[in-house]
């Protein structure tokens, strides 16, 4: 089953399935500053365009970092990311991990 999911006013779309029986989703993100949680653990994939991502959480975020299209990073659990589409939108995978 697939669920649309939708977030920042619509300017972050996702749509959630399962796949090898691990939760995931493939979605766009439109330009702008976006902040997510995670619970669990995430592998974010670049699909397509470049994100800037800034990984942690509270006294433990990081620098920002960028990632092309190929690329990717993880966020471990009970943390969160900061996240910029770079010169337009960019497409992603998210795999949630364990």
């Amino acid at each position: 089953m697939l669920k649309h999911n939708t977030y920042f006013d619509e300017r972050v779309q996702s749509v959630g399935f399962e796949r090898n029986g691990q939760k995931a989703t493939v979605g766009v993100i439109a330009p702008g500053e976006y902040r997510f949680n995670t619970a669990a653990a995430e592998r974010m994939s670049v699909v397509s365009g470049q994100l800037r991502a800034r990984i942690g959480a509270g006294a433990t975020v990081g620098d920002w970092q960028y990632f092309p299209a190929g690329t990717n990073f993880e966020v471990p659990a009970n943390s969160g990311f900061d996240v910029q589409p770079v010169g337009g939108p960019a497409a992603y995978l998210c795999e949630f991990l364990g």
